[in-house]
């Protein structure tokens, strides 16, 4: 019996937190209320306090189910591309986009965090917080994936690794938001792939290139 009734108010609470995507996708966060999300999921406001302490706090749990796109190019690459980071590099950019254009759950919870939330109060502490570790961990993993690639000579040596990471990572946030802003612009699942593949053809070796010049420091005389 016990167990039925832990079972119960699990499902309880995901039918809340399924409940509150939908609802914030189409009133947005700061003008969608408790009793909104209650009478959507067909319970009562108590039912939401029972699992959940206010709507900040019922928006993290939403926001912790899953992974953001944007997180998953902080997952290392797959056994079969470990040793190829410029493969590395295209797998993962591809896989996260192709995977937005399919999954709605995803499509869900990035067009609320991206347009459907403010930074404001509790919201805006814990959002921001994860945007940015999201973004400088990402960051961090694509420019030692770059440089590994430069030192393996698949990427070009004369390339700034942390400039290249930023403007990968920028081209993949462009492209999710550009997406999400108006879907019928553009395939996501066709055109990912051209993008990617246009960008990481600029950072390949070319002939003549040169590894960064080394500053002469000049001895001075006693």
């Amino acid at each position: 019996m016990a167990r039925r009734t832990k079972e119960a108010a699990a499902e309880t609470r995901n039918r809340l937190l399924d409940t509150a995507e939908q609802v914030f996708i189409d009133k947005g966060v700061s003008r969608t209320s408790l009793d909104d999300i209650a009478a959507a999921a067909g319970v009562t406001r108590g039912a939401i306090y029972w699992h959940f302490k206010n709507k900040s706090d019922l928006f993290e749990a939403m926001m912790q189910r899953m992974k953001l796109p944007l997180e998953e190019l902080m997952v290392r690459a797959t056994e079969e591309n470990a040793d190829d980071p410029f493969a590395s590099l295209r797998a993962r950019s591809l896989t996260i986009l192709k995977r937005l254009a399919i999954d709605t759950q995803w499509q869900r919870v990035s067009e609320i965090c991206r347009f459907k939330v403010e930074y404001v109060d509790e919201m805006e502490t814990y959002l921001r917080k994860r945007h940015l570790e999201c973004r400088n961990s990402s960051l961090l993993r694509i420019e030692d994936t770059m440089r590994e690639g430069m030192k393996r000579g698949q990427l070009s040596a004369a390339i700034d690794p942390k400039l290249s990471a930023v403007g990968l990572y920028a081209l993949v946030d462009g492209l999710i938001n550009n997406w999400l802003l108006d879907r019928k612009y553009l395939s996501l699942s066709k055109s990912a792939a051209p993008a990617i593949d246009a960008y990481l053809r600029g950072l390949l070796p070319r002939a003549g290139d040169k590894p960064a010049a080394r500053r002469k420091t000049k001895k001075k005389r006693a």
